[in-house]
């Protein structure tokens, strides 16, 4: 099996400062300041409950692949090793002895060390929260177990820290595009959110998004206004790809495409409004849309309406991710379907399919471009 992808190392980093703050900085018993131990991370029930989920799908995967029909190796081969991905950025930053011993059917999915060369062995095995329940003896049956572990992890987002919350959603997006890898395209219905608090704010958007700064509203709570400012972005990330979906439209032909690229952009204009109205609801004036966007490369026949297509949703992934990160519990389950939604159709657009969607690979230095 290939080693943890550069992607993968990314993921690892959005939880290297979380895990690094959970270890230090606790005083011992007495309470003297150099008796200072480890404390308790308050994502580890997550952490080892979405694990346990992964270790179930790594058995159902191997139990397939050691059983006949090796012509399905080559589909199950690439999704294995992209959920032994999640299960070392999962893993990271555990310390060894708080998870059972890696197991050694998997041995090539232990993470890399972590903070101070100690290895963050991986749990195997089930644990309670993973799914079970569905034998897995055919791809239709591993695809079930897929959707069933998406819904597992999007049920804990309210109960995870940024970061945490972030990668869930990016790993449930994959779970969900390896079921419809395996033949399964029975929609996922996210569990209702869990009360949580207001959280850090996103990342700036992609280039190719508004570069207005939309107005916030007023609120002496940061993490408020740092919620609503992401909101303000995936509003102008809805704007431009409602946009560039206008002008795939005139680009494709009166076939399958366009009535796919029509399904789209009506939903585009949906999520738009979605947003348009909660922010309006926390007193800030919604961003409008620009009178026009500059697109990322020339669109002058069908190809090119595909594949500015499968850009628009996979940069919106990255928003998405993001916004999971930045609002509130109550929230992130709706910034997880979108997630989820702009995945699955970058995947019908002929995007390619990453372990961890949202979370993008690291990029070179941007040169010039001709207009």
């Amino acid at each position: 099996m290939q080693p943890p992808s550069r992607r993968t190392y990314l993921a690892l980093g959005l939880l290297a400062l979380t895990a690094l703050t959970a270890c230090t900085g606790s005083h011992g018993g007495d309470g003297a300041p150099g008796n200072r131990g480890p404390l308790p991370n308050p994502d580890e029930p997550v952490i080892l409950r979405s694990i346990a989920a992964t270790d179930t799908l790594l058995a159902g995967y191997d139990a397939l692949l050691a059983g006949p029909g090796g012509a399905q190796a080559a589909v199950l081969q690439p999704l294995r090793a992209e959920v032994a991905q999640h299960r070392a950025a999962l893993a990271y930053g555990l310390p060894a002895a708080s998870v059972p011993p890696a197991s050694p059917a998997t041995p090539s999915t232990t993470p890399p060390a972590g903070p101070g060369g100690t290895p963050s062995a991986p749990p195997s095995g089930t644990a309670t929260g993973a799914p079970s329940g569905t034998p897995v003896g055919t791809p239709a049956a591993l695809a079930a177990l897929e959707r069933q572990t998406a819904q597992a992890r999007l049920a804990d987002l309210a109960a995870a820290r940024p970061p945490l919350a972030r990668l869930l959603a990016s790993v449930a997006a994959s779970d969900v595009l390896h079921a419809v890898a395996l033949g399964d395209t029975t929609p996922l219905v996210a569990p209702p959110p869990a009360a949580a608090t207001p959280t850090e704010a996103p990342t700036a958007p992609p280039s190719d998004q508004p570069t207005a700064s939309p107005s916030a509203a007023p609120s002496a709570d940061p993490a408020a206004a740092a919620a609503v400012t992401a909101l303000q972005g995936a509003l102008g990330a809805e704007h431009a790809a409602v946009y560039g979906y206008g002008v795939v439209g005139a680009r494709l032909p009166e076939d399958q495409q366009r009535t796919d690229a029509r399904t789209a952009y009506a939903a585009h204009e949906a999520r738009r409004d979605a947003w348009q109205r909660l922010i309006g609801s926390l007193g800030a004036a919604p961003a409008a849309a620009a009178a026009g966007y500059q697109l990322p490369f020339a669109v002058t026949d069908t190809a090119g309406a595909t594949k500015l297509a499968a850009h628009l949703e996979t940069r919106l992934t990255a928003v998405y991710a993001d916004l999971v990160a930045a609002v509130p519990g109550p929230q992130r389950g709706t910034a997880a379907d979108a997630l989820r939604d702009s995945a699955l159709r970058a995947h019908r657009w002929g995007a390619a399919d990453p372990a961890f969607p949202g979370i993008p690979e690291p990029l070179p230095t941007p040169t010039a471009t001709t207009p």
